[in-house]
């Protein structure tokens, strides 16, 4: 069983061997002199934490972002979604939530609706970002009464959209870029990388991607190779 730990996740083996030991532990009540082998099955180190998030570099980033062709049917659309993952971190569901109100043009900043703390999150709206939502409302956005910022390209306009929708066309320019395995959770992860690659604080970082909890970001420090190396310790024994 042990064998095949690649297959599963630390929690999941931890899982199967509770599973293993009440067993043994039910076949010794029965009679069988099987009380040593509760002992023999191992426990699985499951650090909280402890994985690395992939993310994208910058090289692959700006390729992701060239894959979208802004002239062909709802291409603006789709490259103005993805700007709101790629530069904002947002989720899938808080793209499709955006409502037209909720963009302040004049200052900059962008309105999250309430989430499950209850309570809106006001963000800063980069140059890229808000240059590629206002291209697609002028040029690409359907009349229609519905009050979100992004809106279906065909009838009924005034019906809502997703968070398929959005999931979808980051999975399209993935397979463009020949990146099958990737999950659209990775520009949230990359998001905060490079947000962290440009100097950013973490605490800032964990207000704009709205972590509960610093140490859900402080995980992203570790995928920072070079603040990590101006502070390492020299290896012991290595020429200064």
């Amino acid at each position: 069983m042990f064998a095949r730990q690649r297959t599963f996740n630390a929690g999941s083996l931890n899982a199967i061997a509770k599973a293993l030991r009440v067993y043994t532990q039910f076949r010794a009540t029965l009679g069988d002199k099987v009380q040593h082998l509760a002992f023999a099955v191992p426990s699985v180190a499951n650090w909280r934490l402890s994985a690395l998030p992939h993310v994208l570099s910058e090289a692959d980033i700006q390729r992701l972002l060239r894959s979208f062709d802004q002239s062909r049917r709802s291409g603006k659309r789709a490259y103005a979604m993805a700007r709101c993952l790629i530069d904002l971190g947002l989720r899938a569901h808080e793209v499709v939530r955006l409502r037209l109100e909720d963009i302040d043009w004049q200052n900059g900043t962008l309105r999250l609706a309430a989430s499950k703390a209850r309570r809106s999150d006001i963000l800063p709206l980069p140059a890229e970002t808000g240059r590629a939502i206002a291209a697609y409302l002028r040029a690409e956005r359907p009349k229609t009464t519905n009050r979100a910022v992004f809106v279906r390209h065909v009838a009924p306009y005034h019906q809502p959209i997703g968070p398929g929708v959005v999931r979808n066309v980051i999975i399209a320019a993935f397979r463009r870029c020949g990146w099958s395995h990737c999950h659209v959770h990775i520009l949230r992860h990359s998001a905060a990388s490079r947000l962290l690659a440009a100097g950013t604080p973490l605490k800032d970082i964990a207000d704009i991607l709205r972590h509960r909890s610093l140490d859900t970001t402080a995980i992203y420090a570790k995928v920072d190779a070079n603040r990590l190396a101006a502070v390492a310790l020299p290896w012991p024994g290595r020429a200064a």
